[in-house]
């Protein structure tokens, strides 16, 4: 404290007993995909086409090499149009900075004498992301920017963010792959970025079930691993013999486990309109873009502790497989979340995450609120640390985290009538006895009742004579 020497009124600012503790997001996603978009079919910059017209020409090669003199212009020797004396020709190729090669045919020096003046209009287009780097993306626009629009060479990918965004998506880490293969560096790089709460990698319909399975193992592994962030996966697009039930092989819907529940799997590929097609046309995708989109516009809406289920598929005109109320029977307990239309209506009929039906992880939910609590009491205690070890600070982490948890128990995420059935939070000398504070070490003992969704909904009506 301050000496004080002169007599008065002094207010002096002291730190609070507790402090706040706020959640983390949940909604942020990552999407890796094999990409690879040609640099004429990337779109153009807003400043496009950029023009010069500073010198004259000369022709060589039977008249279709035309030599710029006087020139300063872009090493973009494609994708660009050259005028002379008004008749415009384009560009093949270039034998070097300042000589131009024009297609077969286009011979403008046969008609046009040399030292004639030009413009030359340059198509400014957007550089494909590097293969192997998230790049942060916030909007269809910006991914157009990095990956390109709609085109054969990103389709799956596309289609994914395109759906992530158009469900209620704001923020993902999008990383375009070179082949398959590459996946493991790329989740060793995403691994780094604290901010991703969902992962997800659309493949092309003629993946294999073995490059199906490896990589949901990978997305899997990579989950627990950091206990962070949880894996979308998507089934294969067909199913042989239409044999919708679940089998340890290909004859009928192969589901991935983990004894964690740090995945969902969801079944069947959703139909969207095919941008690459003629007018009216479809095509069947991997709904894992869309489906991060609803868990983002549901934890938005509802919160994190919300089944992100019962949810519209914006954007989907229909389903690969129309799956019955009999055919999901089996499905259900299984780990497979069904897709379903209700009155042309599509929704998300499933909550389950890829654990065992007995494990306390089998819903989506609990496994994706219980990485948030985690999370959010890592970020928000880290103050903490190097701490004196004493009970002041035992009673300050016990504040911070309860204080939080009524927080959560008010917001609808935690069961029971008073804070203390849904709760408790405990941080003493019986957590943190004499051999435990020698290890430099204070334990904190933390239960919480989380939510279940209502999954079946019963009504036990009964008939009654009329008096």
């Amino acid at each position: 404290m301050a000496t004080l020497l002169t007599p008065g009124v002094y207010v002096i600012e002291v730190p609070p007993t507790a402090r706040p503790i706020t959640g983390v997001g949940t909604s942020t996603a990552a999407f890796f995909g094999v990409a690879n978009v040609a640099p004429k079919d990337m779109p153009e910059k807003p400043s496009s086409p950029r023009r010069f017209s500073d010198g004259t020409v000369a022709y060589t090669n039977n008249n279709r090499q035309v030599a710029l003199t006087g020139a300063t212009w872009p090493q973009i020797p494609t994708d660009a149009t050259i005028t002379i004396n008004g008749v415009p020709y384009p560009v093949e190729s270039r034998t070097s900075d300042t000589v131009l090669v024009l297609p077969t045919g286009k011979n403008p020096g046969a008609d046009v004498a040399a030292g004639a003046k030009y413009e030359l209009a340059v198509v400014d287009r957007y550089v494909q992301g590097d293969a192997g780097k998230p790049y942060l993306i916030t909007s269809w626009e910006e991914f157009k920017q990095h990956f390109g629009d709609f085109n054969s060479g990103n389709q799956y990918l596309a289609h994914a963010v395109y759906g992530f965004f158009n469900n209620g998506g704001t923020r993902c880490f999008v990383t375009r792959l070179g082949a398959q293969g590459d996946l493991d560096a790329a989740l060793t790089k995403a691994a780094a970025i604290d901010e991703i709460a969902l992962v997800a990698m659309p493949l092309a319909p003629d993946a294999t079930a073995a490059q199906l399975n490896s990589v949901q193992g990978k997305l899997l592994d990579h989950c627990q691993g950091l206990e962070d962030r949880f894996a979308i996966l998507d089934s294969a697009k067909a199913v042989a013999n239409d044999n919708l039930v679940v089998t340890g092989d290909a004859t009928g819907i192969w589901v991935p486990g983990n004894a964690q529940g740090y995945g969902a799997f969801y079944f069947p590929w959703v139909e969207v309109s095919d941008p690459l097609g003629t007018a009216g046309q479809t095509i069947l995708v991997p709904p894992c873009g869309h489906l991060a989109g609803v868990y983002a516009r549901s934890d938005a809406n509802r919160g994190v502790f919300k089944a992100p289920a019962n949810e519209q598929l914006l954007g989907v005109r229909g389903l690969a497989y129309a799956v019955t109320k009999g055919q999901q029977a089996g499905l259900n307990s299984r780990g497979v979340n069904c897709l379903r239309s209700f009155y042309g209506t599509p929704l998300v009929w499933g909550a389950r995450t890829v654990a065992p039906a007995s494990s306390e992880f089998r819903y989506v939910n609990v496994r994706r609120f219980m990485n948030f609590l985690r999370e959010s009491i890592i970020q928000g205690v880290a103050w903490a640390v190097f701490e004196p070890n004493s009970p002041a600070l035992w009673k300050s982490i016990v504040r911070s985290v309860g204080d939080f948890l009524l927080g959560q128990w008010r917001d609808g995420a935690l069961f029971g009538d008073t804070p203390q059935q849904a709760f408790y939070v405990r941080c003493d000398a019986t957590t943190n006895p004499p051999d435990v504070r020698e290890q430099g070490q204070v334990v904190t003992e933390v239960g919480v009742a989380v939510v279940k969704p209502a999954e079946f909904i019963v009504f036990r009506i009964q008939q009654q004579t009329g008096g």
